[in-house]
């Protein structure tokens, strides 16, 4: 087992990992072209990508498409690395540049916005008035569209799933017709769009419940991995005032899968000291953490050294404040990443809080014995929510984002999928599942194991578009 790290990482667990979505966007064109995600490991050729900022030249879009037999896609940010937002000769469609902030309710505490706007986009909007987003990823670069997309949650331990927290959308269907969509509304839509991958059709806008900003303080916490479902039950989960939690698990190859700390956000006593924080930061110190986090990925020393500082670093922020919308706008830039050689990727993996110590030591027994280079894991929580028919959270579950480095040789893949299908074997065995926005390397029954209701999932795509007019490279793979 190869193991690296670097102080890099400090900030980038400090994120969500979207760590749970991450790749970068590809330069898009109006010509034919190839385009991938960061990964470099899906590149395929597409039509071309039509760019839009108007309603109007996305209906265009279909109605062409239908008249021609054209496959479509949807990308935003394109921050998932298995192919969700492209497929090979199909006409791409480019939201990012439809990114309005159409309606802002204070009273109501909600938001309308067009599906191109990044979350960062809605907290510079918003916090004006004091308020701040439910669920969304600890970074907020990614698009609402996207989120929406694959069902995102966050470190929001009294807000699971994103879908929790939308109270409508407009769909752009196959057929060229916009629809409004609820609970109520054109229901069968809703728990089929949200986590759905962008195969029902184009979301062109939402609306969006909203919360309070607040003031935090952090608590941190060292303890061992055993200790941790009890840890969580009686102090995060059964304290009402810890807002936010986030864990992490040690990758040094001397406490491998078995030191670990915790972050709580707690709320602050005084809450009028609020106005001291909540001026909204932006990536600062990228210069140095770009180049930490290559050498983590380069040598065994890093991931030792980067435990015991990181141990440092979160000591140090035992007892600051911090606002709720700060919490939610962690460094992003450093996370880019390309060489020719090797690429980033993500695996999430989601299990029942009382199995999480036997599953870490069946975890640590698989990857010990493997030539695997685990960068770093992230742990979140995530309450029970079964409202999307592509639910990950079938009971109150602990996420576990991994950020795995690899090569881009075909050997290398194999490898890794070996690995990742056994881990994705050990988690189907402890009552878990996995995120389907990464690479394909599940195995189709294990997509079936993980989420009960995939054939249903993709027998209503085949009845709500019959001529299969939205696709991507996920649906090629599990879907046909």
């Amino acid at each position: 087992m190869r193991i690296k790290s670097n102080i890099a990482i400090i900030l980038f667990l400090i994120g969500y990992g979207s760590f749970f979505l991450y790749s970068v966007s590809q330069e898009k064109t109006d010509s034919k072209s190839t385009i991938s995600d960061v990964s470099g490991l899906m590149p395929v050729k597409v039509k071309r990508v039509v760019k839009g900022n108007e309603e109007k030249s996305f209906i265009n879009t279909v109605k062409e498409a239908n008249e021609k037999d054209l496959k479509v896609s949807i990308a935003g940010k394109m921050h998932s690395q298995g192919g969700h937002t492209y497929y090979e000769d199909a006409v791409v469609m480019d939201t990012t540049g439809y990114n309005e902030i159409l309606k802002i309710d204070p009273e109501k505490k909600i938001v309308r916005v067009q599906s191109g706007a990044t979350w960062d986009d809605i907290q510079q909007a918003i916090n004006p008035y004091g308020l701040s987003i439910k669920v969304m990823q600890s970074q907020n670069i990614f698009t609402i569209g996207g989120s929406l997309s694959v069902n995102v949650h966050g470190r929001d331990i009294r807000n699971g799933s994103l879908i929790e927290t939308v109270k409508s959308f407009r769909l752009l269907k196959p057929d060229g017709e916009v629809i409004t969509v609820s609970r109520t509304e054109n229901g069968e839509y809703f728990p089929l769009v949200i986590g759905g991958y962008g195969l029902f059709g184009m979301i062109l806008d939402v609306e969006i419940e909203l919360t309070n900003d607040e003031l935090y303080q952090m608590r941190t916490k060292q303890m061992d991995y055993k200790d941790y479902p009890s840890y969580f039950k009686k102090n995060v989960k059964g304290n009402k005032n810890v807002r936010m939690h986030l864990a992490r698990i040690s990758t040094s190859p001397d406490s491998f899968l078995k030191d670990m700390y915790v972050t709580d956000y707690e709320l602050a006593e005084k809450q009028e000291d609020l106005k001291n924080y909540n001026e909204l930061k932006s990536d600062r110190g990228t210069w140095l953490t770009k180049p930490l986090l290559g050498l983590s990925r380069d040598f065994d020393w890093g991931k030792e050294m980067f435990w015991k500082l990181q141990n440092k670093y979160f000591e140090k922020k035992d007892g600051s404040y911090v606002s709720r919308n700060n919490s939610m706008r962690s460094e992003s830039e450093f996370l880019e990443y390309k060489d020719e050689e090797n690429t980033d990727i993500l695996q999430e993996y989601f299990v029942p809080v009382d199995e999480f110590s036997s599953y870490i030591e069946d975890l640590r027994g698989i990857l010990s014995e493997e030539e695997f280079n685990l960068v770093n894991i992230t742990i979140r929580y995530v309450g029970h929510n079964e409202d999307a028919v592509l639910s990950f959270a079938k009971d109150d579950m602990f996420a576990l984002v991994l950020l795995i480095n690899q090569g881009i040789a075909e050997e290398d893949k194999k490898q890794t999928q070996k690995v990742v299908r056994k881990m994705i074997g050990v988690t189907l065995e402890h009552g878990g599942s996995y995120y389907l926005p990464y690479y394909s390397y599940p195995t189709k029954e294990q997509m079936k194991l993980a989420y009960p209701r995939t054939e249903e999932f993709f027998s209503m795509k085949r009845k709500l578009d019959p001529e299969e007019r939205f696709v991507n490279m996920f649906y090629e793979e599990y879907g046909k």
